[in-house]
């Protein structure tokens, strides 16, 4: 039997002297592709820098199989990264492999994974031990390997680069390389050339850069009828969580819509209005310019196309609102005071619904406003009608002809009777009827502020009467306002969740069904919704599932970031992105993108 005590005892110490160790650690430690630390006379070291420079960062590889497939979970295609451009290589980057006739294939890394190159068992005390004690890192002893999705053909017709769906496989040993190129990198990702700017294309945080000038990459929103409608009228939805910087890109896309016109049935070319809802009382300052803004900053987006300054034609139409008084101090735009007449319930009855009638008692709110509209005429006011339902006769009358039952009525006065109401209806101000000129613009931005209004039950009732004035002429055949009916039109709703909140009550079914038509019908009117949110998850369905395109910046509710629906490869980058990061998805505009948005807003915004 062996003695165990033969052997050497390579137990890591680091103070041991004993000279045979250390030769045997010096020994284990040499390079093997240094010449000068060989310690064997009868192998020849190679050299395996090439000759010449490198064309690209590696070369598909077959080692684990090559293979394009319709199912994206069939496809195996892997390149290998040399050891020089492994430190540059990041998940998400686009590639460029080219074919042997001049087409190329262009992907995106997806997967990034070291693997053993030699038959070693890098697993153990001495090898750790010796790992410890070095400062460097040998590429070389590992493979570094990156898996790619291929995302469309690129090839010439006729001195236009197009791009198709992945048909044909890469050939083993193509070389690898970074897709640098703008018109590539547009047309891979099926980016328009031209369009409403939304931010710069990115990987991990970090822009995209080329050689050209300027180096960026900008990112375009479809905004014209030639490969179909306009995105805007397929609606658009910012998500993000406080702080994510949502109010400063919402503002930045505003911005570029003010500058746009858009064909009308008729054959004019009007400008676009946007009437902006806000909650935060943020948006009027885009009338006046940024401050923070240096010349340069401002060159950089004139020689981009991008909108920026402040915009003249801004309105503040400040809601009158009982025991409220709006300030308004921190922005030059014009106010203009309104009131909500009570002569819109005529035909909205669900203004005055609650969140608490039933359908029985709706029919009976209806039944009623009907009756004293038709008694009073179109200029009722909302104390008129308290004092009508004040009257016992009409109680007992409508008990006893079995129209509307007694306890029905006396729950419809008590939801009526609602201080709210009182508050908003018919105050010393124009009606919102007579100001349509004011409120829709065309090339105009009307901001409607609703800060200054401490009662959520009366701020919800003001959004909703104007918003549903906006809607209801957009989708009526008879239109009363043809400024509505005639001019495309964005509708922003900052805090949408609160507006448009699936629920159970008349009213709640009676607004999302509204706005549900509105969406459907947005190409056809050139109505456009632009919904800004911290809560998605909040925001009814059967709207949500309009929304074409969608701009996600940080969220850190799961729910949150469930609900917004977007592919899982930008799911997971959601809660890690940085103030002014997003992710796009907008399916009919481009592939799936990561932006970083200006740095620098594009009007006032912010004390």
């Amino acid at each position: 039997m062996s003695d165990l005590g033969d052997f050497t005892d390579f137990a890591a110490d680091d103070g041991d002297d004993d000279a045979s160790s250390a030769a045997a650690d010096a020994d284990a430690d040499a390079d093997p592709g240094d010449p000068e630390s060989d310690t064997t006379d009868d192998f020849e070291s190679y050299d395996v820098s090439p000759a010449g420079s490198d064309r690209g960062l590696g070369s598909i590889s077959v080692s684990q199989g090559l293979r394009v497939a319709e199912d994206g979970d069939d496809t195996t295609l892997k390149a290998f990264v040399t050891s020089d451009n492994r430190e540059s290589v990041r998940l998400g980057k686009y590639l460029l492999v080219p074919y042997p006739d001049d087409e190329m294939l262009f992907c995106r890394i997806t997967a990034l994974e070291y693997a053993q190159e030699f038959e070693a068992d890098d697993a153990t005390e001495i090898h750790a031990r010796r790992a410890m004690r070095r400062d460097d890192f040998t590429e070389r002893d590992y493979k570094f390997v990156a898996s790619l999705e291929p995302v469309a053909v690129l090839f010439d017709d006729g001195g236009e680069l197009k791009r198709r769906m992945v048909d044909r496989v890469p050939k083993p040993g193509a070389v690898v390389g970074e897709a640098t190129d703008a018109e590539q990198i547009k047309t891979g990702l099926a980016i328009p050339g031209e369009g409403v700017f939304l931010g710069h294309l990115s990987v991990g945080g970090e822009t995209v850069r080329t050689a050209a000038s300027p180096p960026t990459i900008d990112y375009r929103l479809k905004d014209d009828y030639a490969d179909g409608d306009p995105l805007v009228y397929r609606h658009t939805l910012v998500a993000g969580g406080t702080g994510s910087g949502k109010t400063h890109a919402s503002k930045n896309v505003l911005r570029q819509y003010l500058d746009t016109t858009y064909p009308m049935d008729d054959g004019r070319e009007v400008a676009t209005a946007v009437v902006q809802f806000d909650p935060q009382d943020e948006y009027a300052q885009m009338h006046d310019d940024n401050p923070d803004m240096d010349d340069a900053f401002a060159r950089r987006l004139d020689r981009e196309g991008i909108a920026h300054g402040g915009h003249d034609d801004t309105v503040a139409l400040v809601p009158a609102v009982e025991g409220a008084s709006y300030g308004g101090g921190h922005h030059r735009a014009e106010q203009v005071p309104f009131t909500v007449p009570f002569s819109m319930v005529r035909h909205r009855p669900w203004l005055v619904a609650g969140a608490r009638l039933n359908d029985n008692q709706y029919q009976a709110l209806d039944y009623l406003l009907g009756r004293f509209f038709d008694d009073y005429g179109d200029g009722g006011t909302y104390e008129e009608f308290t004092t009508y339902l004040d009257d016992p006769a009409l109680r007992e009358e409508l008990d006893e002809s079995g129209r509307v039952h007694e306890a029905t009525f006396d729950a419809v006065r008590r939801r009526a009777l609602g201080s709210a109401f009182r508050r908003v209806f018919d105050r010393d101000a124009r009606p919102v009827t007579d100001l349509v000129h004011e409120l829709v613009r065309p090339g105009g931005l009307t901001v409607v502020p609703t800060y200054h209004v401490n009662d959520s039950r009366a701020t919800e009732l003001l959004v909703l009467a104007v918003a549903s004035l906006l809607v209801d002429e957009k989708l009526s055949n008879d239109p009363t306002y043809d400024r509505i009916k005639e001019t495309p039109l964005i509708v922003g709703m900052d805090e949408a969740h609160n507006f448009l909140t699936d629920a159970e009550s008349v009213q709640a079914r009676k607004v999302i069904g509204k706005f549900t038509e509105a969406a459907k019908q947005g190409r056809k009117e050139r109505l456009g919704l632009f919904l800004i949110t911290q809560d998605p998850q909040d925001i009814a369905d059967s709207v949500f599932k309009q929304v074409n395109t969608k701009l996600v910046l940080n969220l850190g509710d799961e729910d949150a970031i469930s609900s917004v629906n977007i592919p899982p490869t930008l799911e997971d980058k959601v809660p890690y992105m940085e103030k002014g990061q997003m992710v796009v998805y907008s399916p009919d505009n481009s592939e799936p993108v990561e932006l970083t948005g200006l740095s620098t807003c594009v009007t006032r915004h912010g004390e």
